[in-house]
């Protein structure tokens, strides 16, 4: 995916290898979507769920998955800031 493409991926879901792709520019921790109400049952186990485990449940519930994401190049940014997204997209 180029950093200028578009994706709804709660109608396009990502794939394994696409998520442990992104997630291999940071980390699966980082992409997963802790602060969302669909995380809430998994808070506790946070330090304590494999990278397969966070990946499964993200396959299954894409809210799981921390957005916006925007790749530049081999950088990846999970959630919107607006400063970062001026510097990148200079």
């Amino acid at each position: 995916m180029e950093s200028t493409d578009q994706r709804d991926f709660f109608k396009d879901r990502l794939s394994r290898d696409e998520i442990e792709r992104i997630a291999g520019m940071a980390s699966v921790d980082e992409m997963f979507s802790w602060r969302s109400p669909s995380a809430k049952p998994h808070r506790e186990q946070r330090g304590k769920l494999s990278d397969k485990k966070l990946i499964d449940l993200m396959l299954d519930e894409p809210r799981l998955i921390r957005r916006p994401i925007l790749i530049t190049g081999k950088n990846v940014l999970f959630g919107f800031d607006a400063a970062e997204y001026a510097k990148r997209l200079a």
